[in-house]
């Protein structure tokens, strides 16, 4: 279905509400606002095909700019809100966008972008500041029905360039916007969400992190096909989450292992202090979530925690259920939209239990935007893809991730994936988030360095490096322990919950870019 049809049949629904500001769209307005808005892209010159670029926190006319794109056949990239002024101007030269919509709130870094990017039009949503005009204002006087020329847009979302450069991700076939059919086809993540987690049209989806990343903007937008409430966090806060669930009576909820870390890491009494039996179903993605904190959402929970895996690329994706993961504890599932497969460094498929690089067989067709280079490398030579992750499967077909192949480090010559050490410090008490990396070392070629963001800044010195030594060497193998601890107040993390790990790999390797993500010795 489409939002249209719900606004037909249940008008004043709730198609979202603010998490924060409480400020509710019913599913009349979203209709009306998405047609004004597909009227003015029209106006503007923009037609089927052409290419749009969102600069946007989580506002609440994201919804009604994004079901604008959709229904009027354009290209829609989401920009992180995170992002310099030279990222964002890449990506919009990259994508080739025409119109460029910001938050007011991010005027600051916003205004730096019309002189680098001369030839395309700027809006800004609340209070616009020149040379940006207000959409507000220039939508107000397009018609609010429906435009006699719609077609179905598609969204282009760049990789969050955790280890590299972003690369726009073209779901399909060659041309940039196949032709996908009338803009109510079918969701795929609709009917997913249908099978897997029971979603319809009583669900309140829970949708707390930013919708510039691919999956809360995929399943936020799926939950309103389906004619449900989605419940939109503004940012995200541990506790504000579970107020949420509270006061909307959230059932279905996705989240990242970093959201589960945080609200797990809350005072007892603040846990205790609210009432989630209105879930049915929460599920998670975006990195494998260590066993000891799925095991404590589910003593918390219940039997209600799911798990998927998948990429913006969309070439394929797995599943597990609560009651499958007990059984299978550490995996994320078999595959649901296409066959897993492990593959050795020659593209040559392994038996169970080895472990190599995860393919994709069967699933769906992608391409990086602008990098054939990058696309071809991306498969083997049964024309099977890859997101780049090591895992191994075992004789069921479960598919257990071992970390990312460019994250590994090699130490004497043995492959070490910070993952598994990652999930064990993450466990510890006084640690609110880690990154394990590799280092330049004269004798082993790396060693294995943790970087400590505690939960405790003023806890950070020698004694604690060497509490965690102890608990990492009492768990793992000496090869495996980290022969360095050093700690951050906060590290680069991006809102969805990903590490940009290779800003703080690249410090220790002497990039200058990156110099202020190196750690700063800390006085013992």
């Amino acid at each position: 279905m489409h939002p249209y049809v719900h606004a037909a049949a249940t008008p004043d629904k709730p198609a979202y509400i603010m998490g924060r500001s409480g400020e509710t769209v019913t599913y009349a307005q979203l209709e009306a606002r998405s047609n004004q808005g597909a009227h003015l892209v029209r106006r503007l010159g923009l037609k089927a095909g052409d290419a749009i670029a969102f600069f946007l926190d989580n506002t609440p006319r994201y919804y009604e700019l994004l079901w604008a794109a959709q229904r009027s056949g354009l290209v829609f990239t989401c920009i992180s809100s995170k992002l310099t002024t030279g990222e964002i101007e890449y990506i919009v030269r990259d994508s080739g966008a025409k119109l460029l919509i910001a938050s007011g709130s991010l005027a600051e870094v916003a205004l730096s972008l019309p002189p680098r990017l001369p030839g395309v039009r700027f809006m800004m949503t609340g209070e616009a500041v020149p040379p940006f005009e207000s959409l507000e204002a220039a939508r107000a006087d397009m018609p609010s029905a429906r435009l006699p020329d719609e077609s179905l847009g598609q969204a282009m979302l760049y990789s969050s360039g955790t280890t590299g450069r972003p690369k726009g991700v073209r779901r399909g076939g060659g041309d940039l916007l196949p032709d996908l059919g009338p803009i109510d086809a079918p969701n795929g993540l609709a009917t997913l969400g249908q099978a897997l987690y029971g979603m319809g049209p009583d669900t309140v989806f829970l949708s707390p992190a930013p919708l510039y990343h691919a999956a809360p903007l995929g399943w936020s937008m799926a939950a309103q096909t389906l004619g449900a409430t989605v419940v939109l966090m503004e940012r995200f806060d541990a506790e504000e989450a579970l107020r949420l669930i509270e006061r909307h009576r959230v059932s279905v909820a996705q989240f990242v292992p970093t959201h589960f870390v945080r609200m797990l890491k809350l005072p007892p009494e603040v846990r205790a202090r609210y009432d989630h039996a209105s879930l049915k179903a929460v599920f998670h993605a975006a990195a494998p979530c260590p066993i000891p904190v799925k095991e404590q959402m589910m003593a918390w929970w219940g039997p209600i925690v799911h798990e998927y895996y998948a990429g913006t690329e969309g070439n394929g994706l797995t599943a597990i259920g609560p009651e499958e993961w007990l059984a299978h504890k550490g995996s994320v599932g078999r595959g649901v939209t296409a066959e897993v497969k492990i593959c050795d460094e020659d593209g040559e498929p392994l038996p169970p239990r080895t472990e190599g690089t995860v393919f994709f067989a069967g699933g769906g067709e992608y391409q990086y935007h602008n990098d054939p280079e990058k696309t071809a490398g991306a498969r083997n030579k049964y024309g099977w893809t890859t997101l780049g992750d090591v895992g191994w499967l075992d004789e069921d077909g479960y598919l257990y991730l071992t970390d990312r192949k460019s994250f590994m480090i090699i130490s004497g010559g043995v492959n070490i994936y910070p993952a598994e050490i990652e999930n064990l410090l993450i466990t510890h008490p006084k640690v609110a988030d880690v990154a394990v990396i590799g280092a330049p070392h004269e004798e082993m070629g790396e060693e294995v360095v943790a970087v400590i963001q505690p939960m405790d800044w003023r806890e950070a010195g020698p004694g604690l490096a060497a509490e965690l030594s102890a608990f990492a060497r009492a768990n793992l193998s000496h090869v495996k322990a980290p022969r360095r601890i050093e700690f951050m107040p906060e590290l680069p993390r991006h809102a969805t919950g990903k590490l940009y790990k290779r800003l703080i790999r690249d410090a220790y390797w002497g990039k200058p870019e990156a110099a202020a993500y190196r750690p700063q010795p800390v006085a013992g």
